[in-house]
């Protein structure tokens, strides 16, 4: 029966790239998908985008494809990504100029068309917030980005068109690893209509979400107390590989002679991560039902996947929308022993203070304490009176949330003077200059027909 081995890339904007040179090396795949855009990425491109129109991209693809292009190359591995975040041509024709300076060859497909910013602007339209349902009226004239999640069609296109590279804008993540399974193992997207192909396209989504966190699927950021101690060699870590066959059954495995484990719990583990509903695991492609896989630990880091379950997908696309939601500054001050905790209360009432007198405008003053509550919030019961006042050192972090930007600016300047005016202190500050624009995130939904049909692939090639 015919399979398809697919690797691994990154997880995210900034993640390691060397593992995947392993998977490419010894880990015998045809296929790697490159997942650069978490939830928040695009905010973060945008501001590229903001200080310079040609950014707007994961500009890691650059050094990821200079790094592992060549050993790709010569084995045949083809390499798919979403590395183009708001800009899918700049990146392209960054990756183009790189390679060819290098004296590398590629045909890259670019695939845009997830750009819906238009749509949302328009006044006679309405796109309500996903979650609580306001209307986007209240953002609509600080909207700078909204790009729909497309589905695996355009990638199983550029692959069928010969594509060595496939860089693409806003696609779902799991579909930068469907794409190619269709691809390769000629199953049905369009005409997806018979229990069967819907079950295959179920089977590649799910290997697909195991795949698309790089290292969380084979034993990073694995497990509670007690238990990740048992994950051996997380530095020499080995990304996620699956073989899959025809009838959409899968292997789960990792190259050899790498860190890291790919067993039942790492691998269920990971299933479940970010699955609000598990019988109904929606995507572009297929809508996934969990309820009747069956993970079968073979030992030896591998995982064999059968039993997902698919019906139709709906007829819209979800949309992550970005607008202007002011600024922020932050201050870290520090307090040593005796009477720390105190000393950082009667500095946190001190600021509040300023800020009330100076009428400085401002939504929110957030204030939390490194080492005692910022990982847990109100959930982190404090120590007694005695107990914190015990401590040796206690750290504030003081975070303003305003809409004018002048105010975010000068909110370091609260603080100096309180060096040798305010409790005594040795930790000092950190953070006293500049401010930082907020965007809003503002998710959405929009008639995926409307956007197919706008989806094109453009061609380049490098060193040709």
């Amino acid at each position: 029966m015919t399979s398809v081995r697919i690797g691994a890339g990154l997880g995210f904007y900034g993640d390691h790239w060397e593992p995947v040179a392993a998977s490419i090396e010894r880990g015998d795949v045809q296929f790697v998908a490159s997942d650069h855009l978490a939830e928040l990425t695009l905010a973060i491109l945008q501001k590229d985008r903001q200080r310079d129109p040609a950014l707007g991209y994961a500009r890691d693809v650059v050094p990821l494809l200079l790094r592992l292009w060549p050993l790709m190359q010569a084995r045949g591995v083809r390499f798919v990504c979403n590395a183009g975040g708001l800009n899918p041509h700049g990146a392209a024709l960054a990756v183009q100029a790189a390679l060819k300076g290098r004296g590398l060859k590629a045909r890259i497909a670019v695939v845009a068309g997830d750009d819906v910013l238009p749509r949302l602007l328009d006044p006679t339209q309405d796109f309500p917030h996903l979650f609580h349902g306001h209307d986007i009226a209240g953002v609509r004239e600080r909207l700078v980005f909204a790009n729909a999640y497309l589905g695996a069609a355009p990638i199983v296109q550029a692959l069928d068109g010969g594509a060595d590279i496939v860089i693409t804008g806003r696609v779902a993540d799991a579909a930068l690893f469907l794409g190619p399974l269709v691809h390769g193992l000629g199953w049905k997207l369009q005409d997806a209509s018979t229990p069967i192909d819907l079950d295959r396209l179920a089977q590649g989504l799910t290997v697909g979400h195991l795949l698309e966190c790089s290292g969380q699927g084979s034993g990073g950021n694995f497990g509670s107390q007690g238990w990740w101690q048992r994950i051996p060699d997380l530095a020499r870590i080995g990304y996620p590989v699956a073989e899959v066959w025809e009838d959409g059954t899968a292997l789960v495995t990792k190259p050899p002679d790498t860190g890291g484990l790919v067993n039942f719990d790492t691998v269920r583990q990971q299933l479940l991560y970010e699955v609000h509903d598990p019988h109904a695991y929606h995507s572009p492609d297929v809508v996934l039902d969990m309820g009747q896989i069956e993970l079968r630990d073979e030992g030896r880091n591998r995982v064999y996947l059968s039993g997902a379950r698919g019906t139709p997908p709906g007829d819209r696309l979800k949309v992550v929308a970005g607008y202007r939601d002011g600024y922020k500054a932050e201050v870290s001050w520090g307090f040593s022993w005796p009477d720390a905790w105190d000393k950082a209360q009667a500095a946190q009432a001190m600021i509040r203070a300023e800020l009330a007198r100076r009428r400085v405008p401002h939504d929110e003053l957030f204030v939390e304490h490194p080492g005692l509550n910022a990982a847990h919030g109100p959930l982190a019961p404090l120590p007694d009176a005695s107990a914190l006042n015990d401590l040796d050192e206690v750290w504030t972090r003081f975070v303003l949330r305003t809409p004018d930007r002048s105010a975010a600016e000068g909110f370091g300047r609260l603080f100096p003077w309180l060096a040798l005016s305010g409790p005594a202190y040795t930790s000092g500050f950190s953070g006293l200059h500049g401010a930082s624009e907020l965007l809003g995130i503002w998710p959405t939904l929009v008639d995926r027909t409307s956007v197919e049909a706008g989806v094109a692939i453009d061609w380049m090639e490098a060193g040709a």
